[in-house]
């Protein structure tokens, strides 16, 4: 997303973020936590505001400065994505989470002083290596608690990022030590539900003793796919359902359950509990509540 679209779609948060770095008075928090659903905005707001802070120019969208120019090709020293893949040592052998590893690795790079402006930008990556949203799977408290002293104290001239799509996806350490600002989504969004569309047509017609089945073919799918995004799928379904149902009172009531069934689900994942247990939790309360 260019600077001068983002500039578009998003004034205030860009103004705001201009008129901190430019009043060395003001200046902007140390700990930023953006939330919303749309990740990649998230990404390019922190990057855009990694280049203000590093400019050596006259901050405009035109600047060709080194330090712009190296940020707008992902090629800054200063400026670090962390995620479970990015920014990680050759020998940290942990591929879903932020680790404690990398944790310390902050840590030390931090004590080496710098002539930049550093900014890292932590959130997490699909298996295509699109910007996803942290939580507490991807970003445990172990490795959280081991960072709260450096968020709390860092180094002049260190900012950091977090991305989410839910506030409460986040530890309340992290929110209490960051300002938080809502980022809307101004994408038209797809609710995709393809995946589940085979298991989940007619359900509200499926039988009571026919439960069973309905629980193995959920858990099927969650072999075979990432099982959040089945549960995402699951809900947008519900959602177009929804859409379809507004005019009769009781079904519309069953699906608004149905639907904080699966978020309970999603819930239920990120505290890494047992994926059979917890689909046929969703499987039982779909059906028979």
């Amino acid at each position: 997303m260019g600077t001068t679209l983002l500039e578009e779609k998003y004034p205030f948060l860009i103004n705001y973020f201009k008129k901190g770095v430019e009043n060395s008075e003001r200046g902007i928090a140390h700990c930023i936590l953006f939330y919303g659903t749309d990740l990649e905005a998230q990404y390019d707001l922190a990057i855009e505001i990694a280049r203000l802070l590093n400019c050596t120019g006259d901050r405009s969208n035109e600047c060709n400065c080194l330090n712009c120019n190296w940020i707008r090709q992902n090629q800054h020293p200063a400026v670090m994505t962390i995620s479970k893949v990015d920014n990680k040592e050759p020998d940290d052998t942990s591929k879903t989470v932020i680790s404690i590893d990398q944790a310390r690795m902050i840590k030390n790079s931090l004590l080496v002083t710098s002539d930049y402006h550093r900014v890292l930008i932590f959130c997490d990556r699909d298996k295509d290596g699109n910007i996803c949203g942290l939580n507490s799977t991807n970003f445990q408290e172990p490795t959280a608690n081991a960072l709260l002293k450096t968020f709390e104290e860092p180094p002049h001239g260190t900012t950091f990022f977090f991305l989410t799509k839910d506030k409460d996806d986040m530890i309340s350490t992290i929110i209490s030590r960051a300002q938080c600002f809502f980022v809307p989504s101004l994408k038209e969004e797809v609710r995709e539900y393809s995946l589940v569309s085979g298991v989940m047509d007619n359900y509200l017609q499926i039988p009571r003793n026919e439960v069973l089945n309905f629980y193995s073919e959920i858990l099927n799918l969650t072999k075979d796919n990432d099982a959040e995004e089945i549960f995402n799928q699951i809900q947008n379904y519900l959602y177009a359902l929804l859409k379809k149902s507004l005019d009769s009172p009781v079904i519309k009531i069953k699906l608004i359950k149905d639907i904080n069934c699966v978020e309970h689900a999603k819930q239920e994942l990120r505290l890494n509990m047992n994926i059979q247990t917890i689909v046929e939790n969703l499987a039982y309360g779909l059906i028979l509540e």
